[in-house]
C-alpha cells in the first residue's frame, strides 16, 4: 500500500486531542495556521495538480505537500490530525473534566464524583411544605365536618328580660333523662326505665373567666318562681303568677327556654350558652374515649340506677358512668350528693377527652366527636371554638385550676331546697364581675 505522505505520520508519540487521547486538560486553542509552501516550481514547469492536458510523466518527483505550523512556529505535519477519533467525546477533558457523566458501570473509583449530589434542603422544604398543606386541608374539613353535626336547637334570642352581660362566659349543662334513639333493650341495659318525655336530671352553670373557672351545681329539687316568659312554641308571653316550683319542672314545662328565663330571673346572672346531653349520648361519649378513670371515696348500691361500685381508683365505662351521675337513693342528702359526683365525673370526662392520647389518634378522636356532636344540643349561637372552651374549662376544674361547688342552701320548703339569697347574691356579684369566688356551698 501506498506509505502516508511525509507529514502524515502517526508516529508523533504524547498525548493529542481529538485523537481519543487520555490527557487530563484539552490543549489551548491553536492560532490562525499559516502554510508554508515548498520550493518554488522553476518557469516553465508545472507543478503537480495543476490543469493540463496530461499527467506528469512516470517517476517524476511530487513536490513535498504543504505543513502546517500554529501561530506558536510549531511544525504539526508529523502530527496532523486526520479528523477521526477514538469514541473519547470532544471537549469531554478526561475524567476529571465536568463535561460528561461517565456510564453507570464504569469501574472509576472516582463515579460519585461526577453524581449530582442530593438537594437536602430543597426536600425538606417541600416535605414542610406538604404536610403543613395535608394538615391545613384535614383542620378544615374536619371543622366543617364537626360543625355540621352540631344540633343548633336552642333559640335563647327567645327568653325575655334578660340581665344584662357580665365579664366572662357563662355556660349552662344540662343533662336530660332524654330516651331519644335508644331501644327497649338500651332502656333495660342501661337502667333508665321507659318514661316519656324529657326532664332535667342534672344542670351547672359553667362560668368561664379570667381569675379562675367555677363550676356550680344547681340541685334539681331547687325551689324557685316561675317569672313570666315567652312560650318557645306558641309564642305567647306568660305573666308571672308568684308559682313556687321544682327548678326541673320548668323544664318539663316549657323546656329549655324557660330553664334558662327561670334561672336568670332568680339568680341575676345572664346565660350566653346552652348544652344538653341525654342518657344515650352520655353513654356512648363515655364508651368512645375508652372508659374514664374516677377515683371513689365511698362504695355504693342503687338499685334504681343499675349503681354497684366499690371505694378506689377505676375505669367506668358508659353504663357504668351513667348509673354513677344518676345515683340518688343511695345517699341520705340525695341531691346535693349527686351533684357533686356529676361535676367530678364530667371533669374527669372533658380531662380524658382533651388528653393528647385522644386529640391525637384519630381512631379515638372522630369516634368521640362524632358521638358526642350527635347526641349535643345547643343554642343557636354556639360554635366549635365556644364548646371547645367550655370543655377545656372543665378539665381545668378537675386539675385544681378553678372552683367546684354547689349552689349554696338555707333549709328546705315542701322538700325543695332553698337557696341562701345572700349568698347567692355575692356568688353572683363575683362571676358578673369576673372575680375570684369567696363563697361556699353545700
Amino acid at each position: 500500500m501506498t506509505d502516508w505522505p511525509e507529514g502524515w505520520s502517526d508516529n508523533n508519540g504524547g498525548p493529542r486531542y481529538g485523537r481519543g487521547s487520555a490527557g487530563a486538560q484539552p490543549e489551548g486553542a491553536r492560532a490562525m495556521r499559516q502554510v508554508r509552501r515548498g520550493p518554488a516550481v522553476p518557469p516553465g514547469q508545472r507543478s503537480y495538480g495543476d490543469p493540463g492536458p496530461a499527467a506528469p510523466p512516470y517517476g517524476t518527483a511530487i513536490p513535498q505537500q504543504p505543513s502546517y505550523v500554529d501561530g506558536r512556529g510549531h511544525d504539526e505535519g508529523a502530527g496532523y490530525d486526520s479528523g477521526y477519533n477514538t469514541g473519547q467525546v470532544y471537549g469531554g477533558g478526561g475524567r476529571r473534566g465536568g463535561g460528561f457523566v461517565p456510564n453507570d458501570n464504569d469501574p472509576d473509583p472516582e463515579l460519585d464524583h461526577y453524581r449530582p449530589r442530593a438537594n437536602w434542603r430543597r426536600r425538606i422544604k417541600w416535605t414542610v411544605i406538604t404536610l403543613a398543606t395535608v394538615l391545613v386541608v384535614t383542620s378544615v374539613a374536619t371543622y366543617f365536618w364537626a360543625d355540621s353535626k352540631l344540633r343548633r336547637e336552642v333559640d335563647l334570642s327567645q327568653v325575655i328580660d334578660r340581665p344584662a352581660s357580665g365579664s366572662g362566659t357563662n355556660y349552662l349543662i344540662v343533662g336530660s333523662d332524654s330516651r331519644e334513639g335508644m331501644t327497649k333493650a338500651d332502656e333495660q341495659r342501661l337502667h333508665t326505665g321507659a318514661a316519656e318525655g324529657k326532664r332535667t336530671d342534672s344542670m351547672m352553670i359553667l362560668h368561664v373567666g379570667d381569675n379562675g373557672d367555677t363550676l356550680v351545681s344547681l340541685p334539681r329539687d331547687s325551689n324557685v318562681t316561675v317569672p313570666s316568659y315567652k312560650g318557645s312554641t306558641s309564642g305567647k308571653v306568660y305573666p308571672a303568677q308568684g308559682r313556687q316550683e321544682k327548678l326541673n319542672a320548668t323544664y318539663a314545662e316549657d323546656g329549655p327556654t324557660l330553664l334558662v328565663r327561670t334561672i336568670e330571673a332568680n339568680t341575676g346572672l345572664h346565660i350566653d350558652h346552652y348544652v344538653e346531653i341525654g342518657f344515650q349520648g352520655f353513654a356512648n361519649i363515655v364508651d368512645a374515649v375508652g372508659g374514664v378513670d374516677i377515683n371513689i371515696d365511698k362504695g355504693f348500691k342503687d338499685k334504681w340506677s343499675g349503681a354497684d361500685f366499690k371505694a378506689g381508683e377505676q375505669t367506668l365505662n358508659g353504663q357504668q358512668a351513667l348509673a354513677f351521675v344518676r345515683t340518688r337513693h343511695a345517699f341520705a342528702a340525695s341531691d346535693l350528693q349527686r351533684t357533686k359526683n356529676q361535676q367530678k365525673f364530667l371533669s374527669a370526662l372533658a380531662h380524658q377527652v382533651a388528653t393528647p392520647s385522644t386529640v391525637l389518634n384519630p381512631f379515638t378522636f372522630y369516634p368521640v366527636m362524632g358521638a358526642g356532636l350527635d347526641s349535643l344540643i345547643v343554642d343557636k349561637d354556639m360554635s366549635l371554638w365556644d364548646l371547645a372552651s367550655m370543655f377545656w374549662a372543665m378539665k381545668g376544674v378537675q386539675g385544681g385550676g378553678g372552683t367546684s361547688l354547689n349552689m349554696p342552701i338555707s333549709g328546705s320548703v315542701g322538700g325543695n331546697l332553698v337557696w341562701d339569697k345572700a349568698k347567692v347574691k355575692t356568688l353572683v356579684d363575683e362571676l358578673n364581675n369576673d372575680q375570684k369566688v369567696t363563697v361556699s356551698g353545700n
